[in-house]
């Protein structure tokens, strides 16, 4: 027991003393960073953010890279990627876009979509459990590329019995 004091005893000393009105600050700064959601943010600014003619064939080359990759839960390469990993790299890679990194965060930005005004590129929605959310990519012909905890890195139709009871919206990020 004397040994505890040894330690605890000089330390109380040399705490610093707080000024009261920095404990008022702290929750406020706390409360703002929580109210905000990340806004998609240009990696390389030349990048016009128009859909190209050519979009889906780039989305299809870049779905042929990554086919297969296993699902691996906050990973972002090619070892490894979840959903909303695969929806980061997809438009930094394509768009030249910086998004939110977690699903939630994806389902807050940009403008709601009906399923049939959907566009390549647009995000599709989906609550495939009580508290999971799921996140991919429309390219068209009613077919979305995504990572998929079961089979990786695929291509699913919106339609198919699975996702079309999941789906839960769409998200439009480009023009």
């Amino acid at each position: 027991m004397s040994t505890l004091r040894h330690w605890v005893a000089p330390m109380r000393h040399s705490l610093p003393t707080l000024n009261p009105g920095w404990l008022l600050l702290v929750p406020a700064l706390w409360l703002a960073a929580c109210a905000s959601t990340p806004t998609p943010t240009l990696v390389n600014p030349s990048v016009t953010l128009q859909r190209p003619a050519d979009e889906r064939n780039r989305l299809h080359h870049h779905y042929q890279a990554w086919a297969g990759t296993p699902h691996r839960m906050g990973g972002l390469s090619r070892q490894g990627i979840d959903c909303s990993g695969f929806v980061y790299v997809t438009y930094r890679d394509i768009y030249g876009l910086n998004l939110p990194r977690s699903t939630d965060q994806l389902w807050d930005i940009g403008e709601a979509v009906d399923l049939e005004q959907v566009q390549t590129g647009d995000l599709l929605m989906f609550k495939t459990g009580f508290k999971q959310r799921h996140v991919g990519i429309y390219v068209g012909g009613g077919e979305f590329i995504h990572a998929s905890t079961s089979n990786g890195v695929m291509s699913s139709s919106v339609h198919a019995p699975y996702w079309s009871d999941a789906y839960r919206g769409a998200r439009r990020l480009l023009p």
